[in-house]
């Protein structure tokens, strides 16, 4: 009997796939758990329908990603701070001042958590890497400069 899933099940396959599977194992197990459906023409249309919006909700994320990248890849961010005894940073910049920043400059709007870099607790030039989506990452420079 062929079912579409609508959860994981060990040893079946996974949420959204289509499998076969024996007539028992689907009445006895998998439909009063609700873990499947029988694979109608309804369901065919609703399977189809779901991974063309899964597919379209990654390529728009991917163009977003793209376009991100052609704004930010190579440029600068400047982060002013506050310097303390004999001229050093006081604390350190972190990668949410550098979120908010590029927002303030470039007006893109990064996750702090895609942000790497290390501590940044001098004065200067940085480079930081932005993962902005898998495979698609950007090189910015973080200057910063004493207030």
């Amino acid at each position: 009997m062929k079912v579409v899933l609508l959860e994981d099940v060990k040893g079946s396959g996974k949420k959204g796939e289509l499998v076969n599977v024996s007539d028992g194992y689907a009445r006895n197990f998998l439909f009063p758990r609700k873990l499947a459906k029988e694979a109608n023409a309804q369901a065919m249309n609703e399977l189809k329908n779901a991974q063309a919006a899964a597919e379209h909700r990654v390529q728009v994320e991917k163009d977003n990603a793209n376009d991100a990248k052609a704004k930010l890849d190579g440029k600068s961010v400047k982060i002013v701070a506050k310097a303390g005894q004999g001229g050093k940073l006081f604390g350190s910049v972190t990668s949410k001042e550098i979120a908010e920043a590029i927002r303030a400059q470039y007006q893109v709007t990064i996750d702090k958590r895609r942000i790497e870099s290390a501590d940044i607790k001098a004065f200067g030039t940085f480079t930081c890497e932005i993962k902005l989506y898998t495979g698609i990452s950007a090189k910015i420079y973080v200057v910063v400069g004493e207030e």
